[in-house]
């Protein structure tokens, strides 16, 4: 059998009343100018988007094949052990020209009770954001169910929600039962479980393509929502230049952000894990196995096999990278 080598894939394109054109003109992604696409997932195991390699001898395979033959050696032995056939993580780069919908996602017991799926946690990097471009996160007051039933009745909900200002490089954590929402103007990464429920909880009184307003999960979002309060909902980190600065580490992924400007090498055969490259800005040439070598440019995506255990970087002439893994095959 051959051997591994870091994967590309094409990008799964999403055509969405809220998307725009930035995943081209920012992200050089190939999509027609005419439509509104604002997701591209770059790295998928959800059914009917399975993402397919688009170098190397393995071009043409989608992702659950590549699993089904590679196994530990691909994904990482603990996390084959725990998720088997199944890539737990999905990653996309999300335009949001306009406001999303407020919603929720379940927690793991609760899908599985419900949907027979993974729960969805997940984390949003901002890679670039308009002027006065907001998020929601949370809620920005001490509530209960009958308080959030009452805005949600009046048209009110905005009000107790938690609204922040963004701007490129803040990070927010987003556990299962966050109520949030992407504001108008920001273009982010997304990284979450490998899950593709969504309970939409207010979607600002739009009207969808079919002139009707889109379909709201009103009762299934009450049992899923986290009603506390934080206080702090932004996440907080420290970037060190050159090195690995962590920004979430959480029982689904740990993420890190490494910002280059000088040739640097990692070691990665104590993660027992994957690790999947986003490029936020710059390009940079990475060698493995010694002797290989793969660029990586901004708006791409890449997939470092398990089993390959040295990585050498070297930036173009600087490059900003979210590094992604599973630490302990964690579940």
């Amino acid at each position: 059998m051959k051997e591994l080598y870091p994967l590309k894939f094409k990008p799964v394109f999403k055509e969405v009343i809220w998307g725009d054109q930035r995943l081209r003109t920012e992200l050089s992604k190939d999509i027609p100018t005419d439509r509104k696409i604002g997701e591209s997932w770059e790295l998928s195991a959800v059914k009917d988007n399975y993402s397919v390699v688009r170098n190397g001898f393995l071009a043409g395979n989608s992702l659950p094949e590549l699993i089904e033959v590679y196994m530990g050696d691909l994904v990482g032995e603990k996390i084959f052990d725990t998720y088997g056939e199944q890539f737990p993580l999905l990653f996309k780069f999300i335009d949001a020209n306009d406001v999303l919908s407020i919603q929720v996602h379940p927690g793991d017991e609760l899908a599985r009770t419900r949907h027979n799926d993974n729960g969805k946690t997940e984390m949003w990097y901002v890679i670039a954001a308009e002027e006065g471009a907001e998020l929601i996160s949370g809620f920005n007051r001490e509530i209960d169910k009958e308080t959030y039933l009452h805005h949600l009745k009046n048209n009110t909900l905005p009000e107790i929600l938690n609204h922040e200002k963004v701007q490129s490089g803040d990070v927010f954590f987003l556990p299962a039962g966050r109520v949030h929402a992407i504001g108008a103007g920001i273009l982010l990464a997304e990284i979450q479980q490998t899950s593709d429920i969504t309970y939409r909880i207010f979607d600002w009184n739009r009207i969808g393509k079919d002139g009707k307003p889109r379909q709201l999960h009103t009762d299934q979002a009450l049992d899923a929502i986290d009603y506390k309060y934080y206080g702090d909902y932004k996440t907080h980190y420290e970037l060190k230049k050159n090195e690995a600065s962590t920004l979430v580490q959480c029982n689904y992924f740990t993420t890190n952000i490494l910002e280059l400007d000088k040739p640097q090498q990692r070691d990665l055969i104590e993660l027992d894990s994957c690790v999947v490259y986003m490029c936020m800005n710059g390009k940079v040439e990475i060698t493995y196995n010694d002797e290989n070598t793969i660029e990586l440019e901004k708006g791409e995506t890449l997939l470092v096999p398990a089993v390959i255990e040295h990585l050498a970087y070297k930036p173009h002439p600087s490059v900003k990278l979210l590094e992604v893994y599973i630490e302990d095959g964690k579940k």
